[in-house]
């Protein structure tokens, strides 16, 4: 991805020194992303981009680049999933219900990067309300893989992950309830990390499921990741489950030495319908590991095949009670077919949502009611502290767990629209991280024998972002040794 013909982005470092020296303004670097968008718009990517508010604010950030006075993110060109809110801009959740809304303020995530300089030059496509894993169910279309432009992009954060992937911005940020910034990052060949639950405020982030969504980076290395993530981690009074520990100085720890212990699950590897070359990259990535002399050894996760339903039956349930405001009263679309209120609310929910979005309200309806609760929801709340309390005991022992992100590479537009049910389980590798609450990270390691990109996951500890991503940064460029 070459910036008028020049030196291809590497860094924002590099990019500062490039305009230091004359070599060109960030008028030009935005520029060309705005072309790059046009070009490549039929990946359908971009919601909306803000061509002449960012055509305005570059020359005030450049002048700050070279006066010095420019913040850590100055001139870093940023996407934002269509889920996060700024302040006079659209936000809409992939959704017809909010096709037109506003946001009358800004996410907190949003405050941080902009009080750090970056650039937001769009929102991008996301699956509606966040509630799919191939951004087939946004209401705007779906999104295209750049790699294959007849294979998905994942989701929901797929807008987020092509616009990195295609050299449409620099890095974006997406929301990951059950892997919904790894899995798209896999298949599109990038880096995305889930944060621990409450690293990042979820204050204006347009809820899906409120105990498991977190914003987190999707980018093209381990440093620009690293470096958003120390601006938009932190407490939020705005948001009572953001957590007060302290945030790390993420970039400038990513220097790695010594020998690590890392856990891989046998189960993830005998997993009915896992991609051969996928099964073949992780036993791989595992034995490149030991001979660098790291300890990796199979731990036993005896509850995996029980992650994918406990994820569904809790999230479905929150999605429930969180989707419940939008009525058509409100705010949101109201049906012009409605008569009265009852057909108000009823023409305007089963109007305005999508068909994944009601399947889901009603799932987690079913599993919330009076004769179901005890069965279903508090079931799943059960095996869900199980799920945790085991990953966070093997992680007692262990630094990381390795495993794949996705069974396999991203599969054909439409190919499994069909089932939902094997949608569903095409999580089955990132919702363990979800339901313990802690970091995950996917790795783009190597493509397929069709050229299609395949991830790996890295789960840290509690908190343990900084060592996740010191052990990532260390992997890619082992990886990128091993390429030369």
């Amino acid at each position: 991805m070459y910036l008028h013909g020049m030196e291809p982005y590497i860094s924002l470092t590099i990019l500062h020194q490039k305009i230091k020296e004359g070599k060109f303004t960030l008028t030009t670097v935005v520029e060309h992303y705005l072309q790059r968008i046009d070009a490549e718009s039929h990946l359908n990517a971009f919601i909306e981009v803000y061509k002449d508010e960012v055509r305005n604010l570059a020359p005030v950030i450049n002048a700050k680049i070279l006066n010095g006075t420019a913040g850590r993110l100055a001139g870093m060109v940023i996407g934002i999933k269509d889920l996060i809110c700024y302040k006079d801009h659209g936000v809409s959740a992939g959704s017809r219900m909010l096709e037109n809304y506003v946001s009358i303020f800004s996410a907190t995530v949003v405050e941080r990067l902009l009080d750090e300089d970056a650039i937001i030059i769009g929102r991008l496509n996301c699956d509606e309300f966040a509630m799919g894993g191939s951004n087939e169910n946004s209401y705007f279309g779906h999104v295209k893989n750049f790699a294959d432009n007849t294979k998905v992009s994942g989701g929901s954060s797929g807008g987020s992950a092509v616009a990195v992937q295609a050299g449409l911005c620099m890095a974006a940020l997406g929301t990951d309830t059950g892997g919904s910034v790894r899995q798209p990052a896999s298949f599109c060949g990038i880096i995305g990390l889930k944060p621990t639950y409450g690293r990042v405020s979820r204050h204006g982030i347009v809820a899906y499921a409120s105990s498991f969504d977190q914003v987190g980076p999707l980018t093209k290395s381990v440093e620009d990741a690293a470096l958003i993530m120390e601006i938009i981690a932190g407490h939020d009074d705005f948001d009572s489950t953001s957590s007060t520990f302290p945030v790390p100085k993420y970039s400038q720890e990513l220097s790695f030495e010594g020998k690590k212990r890392i856990a891989y699950l046998p189960e993830t590897l005998l997993s009915e319908g896992l991609d051969p070359e996928v099964k073949l990259l992780t036993e791989t990535m595992i034995k490149r590991l030991q001979d660098e002399g790291h300890s990796v050894e199979p731990i036993s996760f005896p509850y995996l095949d029980y992650v994918v339903p406990t994820y569904y039956i809790l999230t479905t349930a929150e999605s429930s009670s969180n989707l419940a405001r939008y009525d058509g009263v409100h705010y949101g679309f109201r049906s012009p077919n409605a008569a009265d209120l009852e057909s108000t609310y009823k023409k305007s929910r089963s109007e305005g949502f999508g068909a994944e979005v009601k399947r889901r309200i009603m799932l987690g309806t079913f599993v919330l009611s009076a004769g179901h609760y005890a069965s279903f929801y508090g079931k799943a709340q059960k095996v869900r502290r199980l799920i945790r309390e085991k990953t966070e005991e093997i992680l007692r022992d262990h630094d990381f767990i390795l495993l794949p992100t996705s069974p396999g590479p991203a599969f054909g537009l439409g190919e499994k629209t069909d089932d939902p049910v094997v949608m569903y389980l095409a999580d089955i590798f990132t919702v363990q991280a979800s339901l313990a609450g802690i970091p995950a990270i996917s790795l783009p390691v190597k493509n397929n024998s069709k050229g299609l990109p395949l991830g790996l996951q890295l789960i840290g500890k509690r908190f343990g972002e900084a060592e996740l991503l010191s052990f990532s940064k260390y992997v890619m460029d082992m990886h990128m040794a091993d390429q030369e």
